[in-house]
């Protein structure tokens, strides 16, 4: 495949699982707080949506870093420990949702902690990609 359809493929999977990263966030504070409707709804997108477009991240990712040959230079192995951060997120949070669809409404956080980080860690990403630093 052409680099830049892969990279175009790459950026795509990690907007998409970004954004499912996000609402997956904002529903389990809605659901916290009592606000169940969505909750199947949630649940569904980010099985249908959300986890493939991680898993497509993951894999185009491998590939244009292999191809930029950029395993060597540690700007790419700090975007990977964020990126693992991200990924763990997205499981403790899918656990979430699925304990709030069960009832439990336990261990609350602040509605604003886990899509702050999303976001700090999304802008830590795209620098760390586009500037490459030595």
């Amino acid at each position: 495949m052409d680099y830049l359809w892969l990279k175009a493929a790459h950026v795509a999977a990690v907007l998409t699982f970004t954004s499912g990263l996000l609402v997956q966030a904002f529903g389990v504070a809605v659901a916290a707080r009592g606000g169940t409707e969505a909750l199947d709804l949630i649940s569904r997108w980010d099985r249908r949506v959300t986890a493939p477009a991680m898993v497509t991240a993951w894999l185009t990712g491998a590939v244009v870093a292999s191809q930029g040959a950029w395993f060597s230079f540690h700007w790419l192995w700090v975007k990977l420990g964020i990126a693992v951060f991200l990924s763990g997120l997205h499981g403790m949070q899918s656990g979430r949702l699925r304990r709030l669809r069960w009832g439990d409404r336990s261990n609350e956080t602040s509605p604003f902690l886990i899509p702050a980080l999303i976001a700090f860690s999304v802008t830590a990403i795209a620098i760390l990609a586009v500037a490459k630093p030595r």
